[in-house]
């Protein structure tokens, strides 16, 4: 008697999603919005509005890529290492999370960075530990507008809760972070293990968290990157004409970045719309235009995110398939890698 084979780990995962994505596409043709509605929504849209929104997107990518860079100049050790280099990475980042499931842009980015610069003894985990600096210098704006608009705006018990859960998350992880990368650096011992040469190295890519200068440049061009897309999002409402505060603007932006922390399946379609339709009931705006919004807020989003990816993508001659390798081969690469060469110097804080 033959003995049943269990699935691979890949496909229960890829059954999983989809089982899970069909369940959302069926709840939303049961108890879903009124989609007639919803399409009418699309036909009073304003689109110099539209254009306003795609143009902030653009600024706050622009900002976020400065950001990166400023961590990435004290953890490399490396003045000379180019705008367009890291550019091109952060795009390939953008259209991976727009057009693949799960947070694969984030080892992406990692990947097409690692293949510009000259390899070095643990430069993957260093440029990891960039990422995890960029994430934690990401929690100061976003705590500080989900403070600004709980003190600001109506909110429901639901609302507050998760706002206020966010905020205590949020100051917990960065006061974290920051303890981490400022602890004395014991060194590289030939000694160690590979787990614990890894997190040595990583500690290296939160240079920028150790020195109150470069932490504070950086987490300025963070700043204005979500101040671009708060402003993005506002004008965006007024694009279907959904006439609100910019504090509901604030809410919303808050709200649909909680609902992409875990991304089930691509850009959590459905999900992200009902998290922003929801809050905005309290505004006097219907369920239907509401999440029309989402959608729309969606495709412009993702379209300045996969209009990079292309552009630069293009540019380096790196294809689809080359890009998923890539994410695959950065998710099962050995912790402390095998690229030769000494490590970079500590920088001085």
């Amino acid at each position: 008697m033959k003995r049943l084979r269990l699935p691979h780990k890949r496909s229960a995962r890829l059954l999983a999603v989809l089982i899970t994505a069909a369940g959302v596409v069926l709840l939303l043709l049961l108890r879903g919005p009124d989609w007639p509605r919803v399409g009418q929504a699309f036909t009073d849209v304003s689109w110099q509005w539209v254009f306003a929104a795609l143009a902030l997107n653009i600024i706050s990518v622009l900002m976020r890529v400065l950001c990166w860079w400023a961590i990435l100049v004290p953890a490399l050790a490396e003045r000379q290492l180019r705008f367009l280099s890291v550019l091109s990475s952060f795009a390939a980042g953008l259209i991976a999370n727009a057009i693949l499931p799960g947070r694969g842009g984030e080892l992406a980015r990692v990947a097409v960075l690692h293949h510009k610069l000259k390899n070095r003894q643990g430069l993957w985990s260093i440029l990891i530990g960039t990422v995890v600096a960029y994430r934690l210098l990401d929690l100061i704006p976003a705590v500080a507008i989900a403070v600004w608009v709980v003190l600001a705006a109506p909110l429901p018990a639901w609302a507050f809760s998760s706002l206020i859960s966010v905020i205590a998350l949020g100051a917990a992880l960065f006061l974290a972070g920051i303890a981490i990368a400022r602890r004395d650096d014991p060194g590289l011992d030939a000694k160690l293990g590979p787990l614990r040469r890894a997190v040595a190295f990583a500690r290296h890519g939160l240079a920028a968290l150790r020195s109150p200068g470069s932490g504070a440049y950086a987490a300025a061009w963070q700043t204005l990157g979500w101040l671009c897309q708060l402003l993005a999002v506002w004008t965006g409402m007024r694009a279907f004409n959904i006439n609100v505060p910019l504090s509901a603007a604030g809410l919303v932006l808050v709200l649909m970045n909680i609902a992409l922390i875990l991304p089930l399946w691509t850009g959590n379609i459905g999900l992200l719309q009902a998290a922003i339709a929801i809050p905005l009931i309290g505004y006097g705006i219907s369920y239907s235009r509401g999440f029309a919004f989402g959608i729309g807020l969606q495709v412009i989003e993702a379209s300045v995110g996969i209009g990079y990816g292309l552009v630069f993508l293009t540019r380096e001659g790196i294809g689809f398939a080359a890009l998923r390798e890539s994410r695959r081969a950065a998710a099962s690469r050995s912790p402390n890698g095998k690229a030769g060469g000494e490590p970079p110097a500590r920088p001085e804080n």
